[in-house]
């Protein structure tokens, strides 16, 4: 306990899912959590869950980030630790041939604009304080290609990516780490629907994961803390892949 004490977290995708556990925890550990997100109804529970404050926003407008930072800082005194968490992964994201120039603008709006722009608008009040944390989210798709495409979702992750390395070498020596945490599937309420509609889907995959099972949001949650604690005081620029041995495999176990 007390990994996190008297550090500002800022989550963005808080509402639910993997953000929220990180809030729930990130809390538990210590920080003061702002829950940021595009929806007020189940951000403002989740805050209220974490006892945190909830901070409404749009991570694919300028503006809007910018405003939750400003808001931030001034309620809190400052910022520490920038998670990067808002995502989204939409159906009609498939096969290049299939996805819509519409559908991967939206994808890329959201997924790599709005890291863009947290970071943008988030590292200066990092910086104010003589240096922090940013975790990125990006994905084990970044690392791995698919004949099962997200085509718009996997091309929206490796950006994620590159930027991260990018950020941390730019700002090592202003104590900023930055980093990019790359998941495997895990068991959030989208992808459980999806298997749910299509066991078959799953079960294609479920081949391919030598634990045989999803990650829980908790297990994510809990490698954003490592990153986000001054435990990771030398980590940057790292691709901290956590995918129960996915990106590792060549034949999985029977």
């Amino acid at each position: 306990m007390g990994r996190l004490e008297r550090k500002v977290a800022v989550i963005t995708g808080a509402a639910g899912g993997i953000g929220r556990e990180a809030a729930r925890l990130f809390a538990e550990e210590g920080a003061t959590v702002c829950v940021a997100d595009v929806d007020a109804g189940q951000g403002g529970q989740a805050a209220a869950d974490c006892g945190g404050f909830f901070v409404p926003v749009d991570v694919t407008k300028a503006d809007s980030v910018r405003g939750l930072y400003e808001t931030v800082a001034a309620r809190a005194g400052g910022i520490d630790i920038l998670y990067n968490n808002a995502g989204i992964m939409p159906a009609d994201d498939s096969s290049i041939l299939d996805t819509d120039p519409e559908a991967w603008d939206r994808v890329q709006e959201v997924n790599a604009k709005g890291v863009y722009l947290c970071c943008k608008y988030g590292i200066p009040h990092l910086l104010e304080r003589g240096g922090g944390s940013v975790i990125n989210v990006s994905s084990s798709v970044a690392l791995l290609g698919a004949a099962t495409s997200q085509i718009a979702y996997t091309a929206s992750k490796g950006a994620v990516l590159a930027m991260s390395r990018e950020l941390a070498i730019e700002f090592a020596r202003s104590g900023v780490r930055v980093n990019a945490l790359c998941p495997g599937p895990v068991a959030t309420p989208l992808l459980t629907h999806l298997f749910e509609e299509s066991p078959e889907a799953f079960e294609r995959r479920r081949v391919h994961m030598p634990m045989g099972r999803l990650a829980e949001p908790r297990e994510i949650a809990a490698a954003a803390l490592f990153l986000a604690s001054d435990d990771a005081s030398f980590v940057t620029g790292t691709t901290f892949v956590v995918d129960g041995g996915l990106t590792a495999a060549y034949v999985t176990p029977e």
